[in-house]
C-alpha cells in the first residue's frame, strides 16, 4: 500500500474539483483514481469526500487530511529536489505561466530545445495574459512583461521591449499622420485592454512628459486583435516592439511620433520567493536567459 501515492491521488482529485480531471493531472484513469481514494477512506475510516453527480467537496475530516497532505507532499518535494540539486540534475514536473502571444511567437519554438538537453523535465505551459498567483496556483514560474518585477517574486530578467506607436502607410494617407500625442484623440484607435497605462498613454517628448487620453473604438485583451487592426489599415495602435517589430522592419507598419518614445517594459522570469529553487527550475530559468540573450526582434 503506498500511502504517498494515495495522498498524491486525494490532493490532485481534490486541487482539480474531479475525479475526471484528476485524471489528466495523474496519468491514471478514473477507475484507478476512485480505487485509491475508496482505499485510503477504508483505511483511515473517514469519509474524505462529498459526491454528488455535480460537484465534490470535502467534509471537516478532509478538509483537515487535506492540508496535511499538502504540507508533507512540499516537503517531500524539496527533499527530493534537495537531493537531486546535488547532481544538479532536473527530474520531474515544471508548470510555466506566460503571456499569450508571447508565448507563441518566443517561447514555443524553444521548449523542444529545452526539453532536448533536459528529458527527465517535463512542462505544463499555460499562456494566458492574466496576472496568476504563483504559489496559490501552483505555479513553479511565470514569464511577465511588466515595467517592473513583482516585488513579491524573485526574477530574472530575460530581455526588454518598447512599446510603440504604429499604423499602416494605407491608413496614415487617409486619415492623416499626428504631429503630436494630444491629436490621437482624432483617430480610430485600438487599445490593450491590460495595458497599464489605460486610456492615458504617456510619452517621452521633445518638451517632457506628455500624456494623450484615447478614444479607443475597441478594447481588447488581445495583442493580436490590435495587430490585425492596424494591418488591415483601419486604426492606430500601441504595442510592444516583440510583437510588430517585424511588421516596422518590413515597412507594414509605420512608427508614429518617433521623436516622443512610450514606456519600455521589462520581460522576466519569475519564480516564488523559496528558501530552495529546485534544479528543474533553476535550469528553465538559466535555459531562458541564454536564449534570450541572442534572440531579440526587429526595434
Amino acid at each position: 500500500m503506498d500511502k504517498f501515492l494515495q495522498m498524491r491521488v486525494f490532493t490532485a482529485v481534490v486541487d482539480s474539483g474531479s475525479f475526471v480531471s484528476a485524471t489528466d493531472t495523474l496519468g491514471m484513469s478514473k477507475a484507478k483514481v476512485s480505487r485509491q481514494i475508496g482505499q485510503l477512506e477504508a483505511r483511515l475510516g473517514v469519509r474524505l469526500l462529498h459526491r454528488t453527480t455535480r460537484r465534490l467537496s470535502l467534509t471537516e475530516e478532509g478538509e483537515v487530511f487535506y492540508r496535511r497532505c499538502k504540507n508533507l507532499l512540499g516537503e517531500l518535494e524539496e527533499s527530493e529536489a534537495e537531493i537531486t540539486s546535488r547532481s544538479g540534475q532536473g527530474v520531474g514536473l515544471v508548470k510555466v505561466n506566460a503571456p499569450l502571444t508571447f508565448g507563441n511567437l518566443h517561447l514555443a519554438g524553444l521548449w523542444g530545445a529545452f526539453m532536448e538537453a533536459n528529458p527527465r523535465v517535463t512542462l505544463d505551459v499555460t499562456l494566458s495574459d492574466r496576472v496568476v498567483d504563483l504559489v496559490e496556483e501552483g505555479y513553479d514560474l511565470a514569464v511577465r512583461i511588466a515595467r517592473l518585477p513583482s516585488s513579491t517574486l524573485i526574477s530574472r530578467k530575460l530581455s526588454s521591449t518598447r512599446m510603440v506607436l504604429c499604423a499602416t502607410p494605407e491608413y496614415l494617407a487617409r486619415a492623416g499622420t499626428p504631429a503630436h500625442p494630444s491629436e490621437l484623440t482624432r483617430h480610430e484607435v485600438w487599445a490593450y485592454s491590460y495595458l497599464t497605462l489605460g486610456d492615458a498613454w504617456r510619452f517621452e517628448g521633445p518638451e517632457g512628459p506628455v500624456t494623450a487620453s484615447i478614444r479607443p473604438v475597441i478594447h481588447t485583451n488581445s495583442g493580436d486583435t490590435c495587430r490585425a487592426g492596424a494591418l488591415q489599415d483601419r486604426c492606430i495602435v500601441l504595442q510592444p516592439t516583440f510583437l510588430v517589430g517585424s511588421d516596422l522592419d518590413a515597412g507594414r507598419l509605420v512608427e508614429l511620433l518617433p521623436e516622443y518614445r512610450s514606456i519600455e517594459l521589462g520581460i522576466y522570469a519569475l519564480y516564488p520567493t523559496r528558501k530552495y529553487v529546485s534544479p528543474k527550475v533553476r535550469l528553465l530559468i538559466d535555459f531562458l536567459v541564454q536564449a534570450f540573450r541572442t534572440r531579440r526582434w526587429p526595434d
